[in-house]
């Protein structure tokens, strides 16, 4: 009974989906208060529904009811409760209706949150998120639905959680990451809006850009999560891999950037309004290109849903549905809007204009790279063609150094004009980091590396111009300000961990057996023994590590019987400055066994810098300033109306 209970729920999400779509639209079409109220009433029920249909299938999981064929194939009876509940979102079922969830909680909270907005406006973003999961809901219920009954053929065993999946990792980073995509749709419905009521003004800046930098927050945590857990999950210790499903995720961050920016100058100086409509549909859009190369079928990878391809198709109709009614309707009304364009030199408005350009060539670059290989096995009938880190590293890496030289200029530079003096007092800043950056490596790691200075010269760079501008603005600090400062300084800390584990990481690969030792710079590795453990859902081969005498380490090597599938875990020896990595490999004849040693030095700070950009992101939100203005720009415009 309670997945058909589940069922009817997300057939009642659905049904108020489908009376957003048609009361939000009909009040902004008629400036119908009465309407609009409706529609907000249909998201409260809509996320009723499904969270009631979400918390049924987690209920689904606890009680191990394998006539559920989802349940069946992603738990059994000895998987650890927190797992069953991840299980829930663990595969592509789950997963959508916990997308569909998060869609439904968007809407709720744009409804509740924006209710100053001109009614026209209201409206029409609500429709239009309306109308995205209207799309969703009939994917899943036609295509994926999660309550799907087995019978009579009822199993007494599942068939376990894909072994990869569990992990803590993975029970906090798949509802960041839709959280993050789902966002993006909030500043896909305000430009629908804006296109429809031809308002693009400052107070719709304000409003939309404190749902981006929440939006945008949530996939940094997201890919940061997905990130850490291929670190130290996948045993082979590197953070990015350019896999095609880490670069579906990786193209709506990079938009989503340029697109804060651009809202910048929109608000501030009524710039490049056809530009940041244009970021926020093209944003979405990334999302949904990532849905459909993860859901399709249409490429393999580790973070890949394995479904039927004909799903694929259903995706694919959304994708050309919702980008291509989008941007036509741009095409179609991007003439009405006029942007206030005065400017010239070194001023603020060129800097962002320079930053889009080289994250909209990035995006590019990755999307290039990610879907070619596709296209060329489509077209040589089967044929395969691999595009890796050295095509993306070769192209991306370059164009976020040039970024991040003019980021340093950011916070000196002014709106319409920048005083050559303060560029020229920056410089000198420049040339001290750079002297810096020049003694640092060779005292921190006894190695020069051209590629390693420029980096931590660009950051020191960009870490002392945004700290003596937040002292000079001490005394009219605002939180939009403070969190602009943090997220430059979080990437600053990104790029610097990048580039030093990149360029002086070391690493050994050896045949071991229990009493004999290695050496890796300086660090003694002794494998003391390796013996087994039991868990309720797998075997482990344990090893024994003792690191220089007196720390020790503990690798494993899993086996999980049901899916018949080995995983590795990684010990890992963590620490600000470098992190001691060892992961078991299979074993080998005479009691040998393949061992795996590295040495990463600043690699947490890729992840520290990512939560600082996220958090800071989450500051720039609780600036109550953008509300107050929005608000008072609202009223002006009642008023005049």
């Amino acid at each position: 009974m309670i997945p058909e209970l589940g069922h009817f729920a997300a057939i009642l999400g659905l049904a108020s989906a489908i009376g957003i779509v048609a009361t939000g639209i009909w009040g902004a079409l008629h400036t119908n208060e009465s309407w609009v109220e409706m529609s907000i009433r249909l998201t409260k029920l809509q996320f009723g529904a499904l969270a009631i249909a979400f918390l049924l299938l987690i209920l689904c999981f606890l009680q191990d009811d394998f006539s559920v064929l989802y349940v069946a194939n992603n738990s059994n009876t000895e998987l650890p409760w927190y797992y069953k509940v991840s299980g829930t979102w663990g595969a592509h079922e789950g997963s959508f209706l916990l997308w569909t969830l998060v869609t439904a909680s968007w809407t709720l909270a744009v409804a509740l949150r924006s209710k100053n907005l001109p009614l026209d406006l209201h409206g029409y973003v609500l429709g239009t998120m309306g109308i995205l999961n209207v799309a969703f809901l009939l994917f899943l219920l036609a295509s994926s639905n999660p309550f799907e009954r087995l019978v009579p053929n009822v199993p007494f065993q599942g068939a376990d959680l894909n072994p990869i999946l569990q992990d803590p990792g993975q029970v906090i980073h798949p509802p960041m990451l839709y959280i993050g995509y789902i966002g993006f749709a909030v500043a896909f419905s305000f430009g629908v809006a804006a296109l429809c009521t031809g308002k693009l003004d400052s107070a719709w800046a304000r409003w939309t850009r404190s749902w981006v930098n929440m939006a945008w927050g949530f996939l940094t945590i997201g890919i940061a999560l997905g990130s850490w857990w291929a670190y130290y999950e996948l045993g082979w210790g590197g953070w990015w891999f350019w896999d095609p499903v880490e670069n579906a995720s990786f193209m709506p961050w990079l938009s989503g950037i340029a697109l804060i920016h651009s809202l910048a100058a929109t608000e501030k100086r009524g710039a490049f309004k056809n530009w940041t409509i244009l970021l926020a549909l093209l944003t979405f859009s990334m999302c949904l290109v990532g849905a459909f190369l993860v859901r399709s079928g249409v490429l393999t990878s580790v973070h890949a849903f394995a479904v039927d391809p004909q799903r694929g198709l259903f995706l694919l109709g959304i994708l050309v549905a919702v980008v291509g009614g989008a941007l036509y309707l741009y095409f179609v009304r991007a003439s009405t809007i006029q942007s206030r364009i005065q400017y010239w030199g070194m001023s603020r408005e060129i800097l962002i204009l320079i930053n889009n350009a080289l994250l909209v060539v990035a995006v590019i670059t990755i999307m290039l790279g990610t879907l070619y290989p596709l296209g060329y096995e489509w077209f040589t009938d089967g044929e395969k063609l691999s595009v890796g880190g050295p095509y993306f590293n070769r192209i991306f890496l370059p164009l976020m150094i040039v970024l991040a030289f003019f980021l340093a200029l950011a916070p000196i530079s002014q709106w319409k004009n920048t005083p050559m003096l303060l560029i020229k007092r920056s410089s000198i800043l420049l040339a001290g980091s750079a002297v810096v950056a020049l003694v640092l490596p060779w005292i921190l790691w006894k190695s020069l590396n051209f590629g390693v200075t420029c980096a931590i010269a660009l950051a020191l760079w960009i870490v002392t111009t945004h700290f003596k501008a937040l002292w000079r603005q001490r005394k009219s600090l605002t939180l939009g300000y403070l969190g602009m400062v943090v997220a430059h300084v979080g990437f600053a800390i990104a790029i610097s961990g990048v580039a030093v584990t990149s360029a002086f990481s070391h690493e050994q690969a050896a045949r071991m057996q229990p009493g004999e030792s290695l050496v890796l710079n300086e660090n003694t590795f002794e494998l003391v023994d390796v013996g087994q453990t039991q868990a309720p859902n797998y075997t482990a081969d344990r090893a024994h590590f003792r690191i220089n005498g007196n720390r020790n380490m503990f690798p494993e090597r899993r086996n999980y019987p049901l899916r018949q599938t080995i995983t590795t875990e990684a010990a890992i020896t963590p620490g600000l400055f470098r992190d001691l990595y060892i992961s078991l490999g299979n074993p080998i004849e005479n009691g040998s066994w393949g061992v795996r040693v590295q040495e990463k030095p600043l690699v947490r700070w890729i992840w520290l810098g990512a939560f600082v950009m996220a958090l800071a992101a989450m500051v720039a939100c609780l600036d109550k300033r953008y509300k107050r203005l929005a608000k008072r720009d609202v009223l002006k415009s009642v008023a005049q109306a």
